[in-house]
């Protein structure tokens, strides 16, 4: 049988593609004349990332993931490829989010990471712009294709999901002193404005006037291993960053094919063939979108009813939005140190890695409820408050954010105590996750004379965890080696093997600690140190 995927982003739907455009004039860029009109857009453009990013994400965890879950190996392996490939496509909107975040410092313009709850609410967007949780599938496929098109492509979005295709009307704004939302007709046009506003103001004010913000209050990937997240700090460097947005999403003006629409392609033309070749074939878990509490919006949204699904869904949720705190934290510190903004950061990925993709992938698997017979929940990113949280003083701040992590940490110990033991098992891991990142905050606290409140050992951090856990292999160290990592070192040993891992234990451990392991970044500290407690409670299997 012909391998589907040979002929990928090269078949009929993307031939047909390259005749509808994306080479076209772009839109009219809408007008931009006062700072608080570039920061109000700058805002739409970060809440849209966000939400996007969010799309994308529950789509990859709708993805089936084991061979028992009636997948043959090949439709296993093409899977498991979408699925990394849809999370690679999140991260880099999660890049994009922090180049915005960077843009708005650079004006002197506070963070903005929060976003109305998903299904966005009506007139929220301009009408071509719609944002929906929804699995993996042609209808999802469609819409992230539709959202991420390039301009000047003629392109139908998902039924029952965008709005009928129509030429963007920005409105006539000069002479306004009231920021108003603009219509645009894709994400391109509305980056596309924003980069024309930032020309226009620049021009108007002079660019040292418009960029006060501090450089050192973005972000960089001397933190984020990023190499294209880069401070802003004049419009040379804001143009860069907006060129990252749009050429990683919808490419290069007319060159689409390695860009975010490309992979989508892509994955589109895979997908319809392995159906074509086996009309059984079926890659998405049972995956419902359901929330926990009712949309402030929308009534017909499902609940969920099964109060273990709730309660990690609510867990899932609650670690959401500490990242989102912690990450707001960052953007907008006073005194931090740079060993401080370091913390932050490695927490932010821990939270992202350590307990938002396990409680993912455990949630896909749990019931919505009686309600939804056969039917499993979805991260359903729930925001509980409107307003970003921001902690505006530093003490203060890591004393809440420490407190909320321990809090989260407790709920999830509770939540394992009454759930089945296989989900017991997998809240396993986001527990010391958690706790991982309160002790990491609250080691800080001496640096301005504070002791956590939590403290009971010397170097003021604490565990509120009602239960020992004995660190595992296969629970605790295995999943901190990439796949990637492990491909690295074959040659040598199988990182997977906790034998080899265990016979190459105190190697292994001087790489960490020197930085020079993994070979693309030093680990966070919190996973080198977890690395030493499993070889000081003898490794365990």
């Amino acid at each position: 049988m012909t391998d589907p995927s040979v002929n990928a982003g090269r078949g009929r739907l993307a031939e047909l593609l390259a005749t509808r455009g994306g080479r076209a004039e772009p839109e009219a860029p809408f007008v931009i004349e006062h700072r608080e009109a570039l920061v109000y857009m700058l805002c739409q453009a970060a809440e849209l990332e966000h939400g996007i990013m969010c799309q994308y994400l529950f789509a990859a965890f709708s993805l089936k993931q084991r061979a028992d879950e009636g997948l043959t190996p090949e439709e296993l392996e093409a899977v498991i490829r979408w699925r990394r490939t849809i999370a690679h496509v999140a991260a880099e909107e999660m890049l994009h989010l922090a180049l915005v975040q960077n843009v708005l410092a650079a004006i002197g313009a506070a963070p903005h990471l929060t976003r109305p709850n998903l299904p966005a609410p009506a007139r929220h967007y301009p009408a071509g712009v719609n944002l929906a949780l929804v699995p993996f599938g042609e209808p999802a496929l469609q819409h992230f294709m539709f959202l991420e098109r390039p301009e000047g492509m003629a392109l139908e979005g998902a039924q029952g999901i965008d709005a009928p295709l129509r030429e963007a009307v920005p409105l006539p704004a000069e002479g306004d002193i009231v920021p108003q939302l603009q219509d645009f007709a894709t994400v391109g046009h509305l980056y596309r404005s924003i980069e024309h506003g930032l020309a226009r103001l620049a021009e108007k004010f002079g660019e040292r006037h418009l960029f006060v913000g501090p450089p050192r209050a973005q972000a960089t990937s001397a933190d984020f291993q990023w190499p294209e997240l880069v401070a802003v700090t004049d419009l040379a460097s804001a143009q860069q960053a907006l060129d990252t947005i749009l050429e990683q999403g919808e490419g290069a003006r007319g060159h689409w094919e390695a860009a975010h629409f490309g992979e989508f392609v892509r994955i589109l033309e895979e997908y319809r063939a392995m159906l074509e070749a086996n009309p059984a074939f079926d890659p998405v878990r049972p995956v419902q979108f359901a929330t926990v509490r009712r949309s402030e919006h929308d009534d017909s949204i499902p609940l969920i009813g099964d109060r273990t699904t709730a309660r990690c869904t609510d867990l899932f949720n609650v670690s959401y939005e500490i990242l989102l705190q912690i990450l707001e934290r960052y953007f907008a510190h006073t005194e931090e140190t740079d060993a401080q903004l370091g913390t932050l950061a490695n927490a932010a990925v821990t939270l992202m890695a350590g307990v938002l993709k396990p409680l993912g992938d455990l949630i896909t698997t749990l019931p919505v409820g009686p309600e939804h017979p056969g039917r499993t929940a979805g991260p359903s990113f729930e925001l509980f408050y409107e307003d970003d949280d921001l902690l505006p003083h530093r003490e203060s701040a890591w004393v809440l954010l420490e407190e909320r992590v321990r809090e989260a940490a407790s709920f999830c110990s509770a939540v394992a105590d009454g759930a089945p033991a296989d989900v017991a098992n997998a809240l396993g891991p986001a527990e010391r996750a958690l706790t991982a990142v309160a002790d990491s905050l609250s080691r800080h606290f001496a640096d301005w004379g504070a002791t956590s409140r939590f403290a009971t050992d010397g170097d003021g951090t604490a565990a509120i965890t009602t239960k020992d856990k004995p660190m595992l292999f296969e629970e605790d160290i295995k999943p901190l080696f990439r796949e990637r990592d492990r491909n690295a070192m074959r040659y040598a040993f199988d990182l997977w093997s906790p034998d080899d891992v265990s016979a190459h234990a105190d190697a292994i451990l001087a790489r960490l600690d020197a930085g020079t392991m993994p070979c693309d970044g030093a680990w966070p500290a919190e996973h080198v140190a977890a690395f030493r407690r499993w070889i000081d409670a003898g490794k365990p299997t």
